[in-house]
């Protein structure tokens, strides 16, 4: 979703083991020893780096995937791509570490973001995954993505009771 390393890190793992067909970045530098392995293994692939845009649609087998947002600030959360992605009658919202300034950008920009299964934003950080971003998705189901005892003690209390009060049943990574 963007070059901070707990996005990207893992990511040379998984070109090492499967051919990419297409890679989608916000970015294509940033100064890290993580995002330098990804663009290496990238080129290995004899690919290129893509820089969506919103707006953007492609095909996932027999799912179809539209980009919602991608750069809309220029800190590295808010560069995250967040996309929806239909499969029948269920969707994904992934946001990546996007913040409230980009789902302010998402609202403003009239997106359908309704949802199945929403991916929470930032780990569940209070920085992510306000009111107004809620009552437009309206997921069924939320997922956070956190590690166990992390250091930013993610997720945020604030964040939960958000999501509680959505209706939403929420699975995290740490429990789960």
């Amino acid at each position: 979703t963007h070059a901070h390393e707990d996005h990207v890190g893992g990511l040379s793992g998984a070109l090492n083991y499967a051919a990419a067909e297409k890679v989608l970045c916000p970015v294509t530098q940033y100064d890290s020893k993580a995002f330098n392995n990804f663009v290496k293994n990238v080129e290995k692939q004899g690919k290129e780096i893509s820089v969506p845009s919103a707006g953007d649609r492609f095909s996932l087998g027999e799912a179809e995937v539209n980009i919602i947002a991608c750069n809309t600030k220029d800190d590295a959360n808010n560069t995250s791509i967040v996309m929806k992605i239909i499969y029948g009658d269920t969707s994904f919202l992934l946001t990546g570490d996007a913040e409230r300034e980009t789902e302010l950008a998402i609202l403003e920009g009239g997106y359908d973001i309704s949802c199945t299964v929403l991916k929470v934003g930032h780990h569940g950080s209070d920085s992510s995954t306000t009111y107004p971003f809620l009552r437009a998705v309206m997921p069924k189901y939320a997922v956070i993505s956190v590690g166990k005892d992390n250091s930013y003690d993610h997720p945020s209390e604030n964040t939960l009771s958000r999501l509680r009060d959505s209706g939403a049943t929420v699975f995290r990574t740490d429990y789960n």
